[in-house]
């Protein structure tokens, strides 16, 4: 599979721009690189402007960004790896986000679980009351966690264990703590045997600096593309999806586990 990511500098508070932005990468990307799938950041609607997003936010009985990402899908005969976007539900705004097949067909919907302190995000936003989970489609097991996430391994884990080979990281991690950025997307992905595709935004907001470093990584930790720290790119990488099992069969980690002697 081929993917390509958009390292995308975000325009604060202007969805409509934003996915004019996108759109033209689309157009460009596809023209230049034909890929599989395309993936964008975290929050690349709105950025984080979160006071503003009780009027920002996508209604979720009709979800505007959803439905934009679902024709480019179907336009350019892409999976879509939809980063995510802000969505108003009946409890309250969720970060939110999505995998989606090239006939439009929506194969997961996951909302932010771990809400950044840090960011001010429970003040704002309400965590996901579900795990992410793989979705499947051909070779593809991919599962969704979205930046802070990124911190809590035992998340990953059991869909790891149940056979999901591709984790998709959308974000806007700081520059502030880069190292942890490269170190936790190693970790990952050494430790569940999986591909680790994680798009970063970069810019600066509201006092934050991002980081970029956009990557992916394969299931021996081996980092096997990696954004800049300073501009808008595109980033391009081939996965080998079969890669995964190779793995697993010669280092069994989840034949080796034993459950029974763990806490939870």
């Amino acid at each position: 599979m081929n993917i390509a990511m958009y390292q995308m500098n975000i325009i604060p508070g202007k969805p409509e721009e934003n996915r004019k932005k996108v759109t033209t990468w689309v157009k460009k990307t596809v023209a230049s690189y034909n890929p599989d799938a395309v993936m964008l950041p975290e929050m690349w609607t709105t950025a984080y402007t979160l006071s503003s997003l009780p009027l920002l936010a996508d209604d979720e009985s009709s979800d505007h960004t959803l439905a934009f990402l679902q024709e480019l899908a179907v336009t350019y005969n892409l999976t879509v790896f939809g980063g995510s976007h802000a969505v108003k539900t009946k409890d309250g705004i969720v970060n939110r986000a999505s995998i989606i097949a090239n006939d439009g067909a929506v194969l997961s919907l996951y909302d932010k679980i771990h809400l950044v302190p840090m960011l001010a995000e429970p003040d704002y936003l309400i965590s996901g009351k579900e795990m992410p989970y793989a979705a499947e489609y051909g070779e593809l097991k991919a599962v969704v966690g979205i930046c802070y996430d990124l911190r809590f391994p035992e998340l990953f884990r059991p869909l790891a264990a149940e056979g999901a080979n591709v984790l998709i990281i959308p974000a806007e991690w700081p520059d502030a703590r880069a190292n942890h950025w490269r170190s936790l997307l190693q970790a990952r992905a050494i430790e569940n045997q999986i591909y680790v595709v994680a798009c970063n935004r970069i810019g600066s907001y509201n006092g934050t600096t991002f980081a970029g470093r956009s990557m992916v990584v394969d299931p021996n930790g081996n980092i096997i593309t990696e954004g800049s720290t300073e501009q808008e790119e595109t980033i391009i990488a081939d996965i080998d999806i079969a890669q995964t099992d190779f793995i697993r069969k010669n280092i069994p980690v989840f034949t080796s586990r034993d459950t029974t002697k763990y806490r939870f």
